[in-house]
């Protein structure tokens, strides 16, 4: 069983960079932990973050709950753009 944040790190509810995680883990495995290979796959995750992080604060001052959106809600905010 795996420990309660680590399920929260793999809820597409919860974490919207799931993808970008697994894509960072994998280059990382697959070069064999050769840091300056896997710049793209940092680079994207570090977007990903703060774009959602940046979304996040924007519904905490209106008062959204809750402040990160669902998977499903994400989905609709990434067609828009």
């Amino acid at each position: 069983r795996m420990p309660r944040h680590a399920q929260q790190l793999r809820d597409h509810d919860r974490n919207p960079c799931i993808a970008e995680t697994d894509a960072s883990r994998k280059c990382m495995d697959d070069n064999n932990y050769q840091r300056d290979m896997c710049t793209d796959y940092f680079l994207k995750y570090k977007n990903c973050r703060k774009f959602w992080h940046d979304i996040m604060m924007q519904r905490r001052r209106n008062g959204v709950k809750p402040e990160m959106p669902s998977a499903e809600e994400r989905e609709k905010i990434l067609e828009s753009i």
